[in-house]
């Protein structure tokens, strides 16, 4: 998915998804002023479409791979 870096707060735990309420890790700015936010899956099931109709696409799913720091080994 193509996105755009902005200023944007990151999404947190409390953003969820517009179609299924899962976690939100991607907020598309519509050219119309609006926005949306869409779990991994529903972002990438919809992103042809997203692409024709957003200004921005904000993307945080990178988030889903990484290992926090804090993890110890065996929680690797």
């Amino acid at each position: 998915m193509t996105t755009v870096l902005t200023p944007a707060s990151p999404l947190t735990a409390a953003d969820r998804c517009d179609r299924c309420g899962a976690q939100a890790y991607l907020r598309v700015v519509l050219m119309s002023g609006g926005e949306l936010l869409f779990c991994a899956h529903h972002g990438r099931k919809f992103e042809p479409e997203l692409k024709k109709i957003a200004a921005e696409i904000q993307d945080e799913t990178e988030r889903l791979t990484t290992t926090s720091k804090s993890a110890s080994d065996e929680e690797r």
